[in-house]
């Protein structure tokens, strides 16, 4: 896996950052960590492992404390602070910018915004949104849909009907997310978000008609630009000589990043309705989500019976 980066003015955009300041290769700023920095003490003077790399958001506690200082103590504050190669300082709460902060930023060419958001939940939208933006991720072949809530990553051989399945989900009421490539990140430990890669986001391959874009055809509530990854359902050619499981008590499950998804191989055949045996593939996963397992409790049922002499 790679380390990736979004531009700060991505992120300033999507945060509505309004800007005060802006350095001359703002366009090129890359932010390369999902860590923030709050950098009370280091207006204070104490730069031990202080991390520039990091965004700097300045709240009430900060402006309060540069309001107790001389101007003199001021400039020396930001002098320092922005002789340091930093993206950019964010201002939260709309506290009024200090000059001294505005002129030590365009003596460095630094990038300044400010916020009328409260300091914590700025901070806290701000960690989410650099973690899916540099989240570790992979792709994949194989079509995503939401199916009942529940994000069905279908994979399987080229030929096996992987985007004919979705686009009679589609039809059915449900919404495509990617076909024939999902890129997928880990959002904290253990969730999955997938998606289409810009390029090829809302089309659709299909053999005999060519390319079409499903959210021109089918409208905006046929797609969707994201969704989780709650189930792979892995379609195979129907094989006469393999036992398939028929009642579901043998639990498969798939490895995606270091998560562990389950997983269901529905062989495939003339006559099989796909689209049905997903809807009811995800509903089956949100009921076993929910407590719910029909497979252990019907093996139950009959080891109970067979206790009982009924058989």
């Amino acid at each position: 896996m790679n380390s990736y980066t979004v531009k700060l003015k991505k992120i300033a955009e999507e945060m509505k950052l309004s800007p005060i300041h802006l350095s001359s290769d703002y366009e090129n700023v890359l932010i390369t960590t999902t860590d923030v920095n709050r950098p009370a003490l280091q207006l204070t003077g104490f730069y031990d492992y202080f991390d520039p790399a990091r965004m700097q958001l300045i709240g009430r506690v900060e402006t309060t404390y540069l309001e107790t200082l001389t101007l003199k103590q001021r400039e020396q504050a930001f002098e320092t602070f922005m002789t340091y190669d930093i993206p950019c300082v964010v201002i939260c709460h709309e506290c009024a910018p200090f000059e001294e902060c505005i002129e030590a930023a365009k003596k460095y060419d630094r990038n300044v915004f400010i916020t009328t958001q409260d300091t914590s939940e700025f901070e806290a939208r701000l960690i989410d949104k650099l973690h899916r933006h540099l989240a570790p991720r992979i792709q994949r072949h194989g079509v995503l849909v939401e199916v009942y809530g529940e994000g069905v990553f279908i994979t399987g051989e080229s030929g096996m009907g992987k985007s004919e399945t979705a686009l009679e989900l589609v039809k059915r009421g449900h919404r495509l997310i990617a076909d024939d490539a999902v890129e997928i990140r880990i959002i904290g430990r253990d969730a999955l978000i997938g998606t289409a890669p810009e390029l090829i986001r809302y089309y659709m391959e299909l053999r005999g008609i060519g390319v079409i874009n499903v959210r021109h055809i089918y409208g905006v509530g046929a797609v969707k630009p994201e969704s989780s990854i709650d189930l792979v359902v892995h379609l195979e050619p129907w094989d006469d000589k393999k036992a398939y499981d028929r009642l579901g008590l043998t639990d498969e499950t798939e490895n995606i990043l270091g998560v562990t998804l389950p997983r269901v191989t529905i062989p495939v055949m003339p006559g099989r309705n796909l689209a049905v045996i997903m809807e009811l593939a995800a509903m089956n996963n949100r009921q076993k989500k929910m407590g719910f397992n029909a497979a252990e409790l019907l093996a139950g049922n009959i080891d109970a019976a067979v206790d009982g002499g009924l058989f």
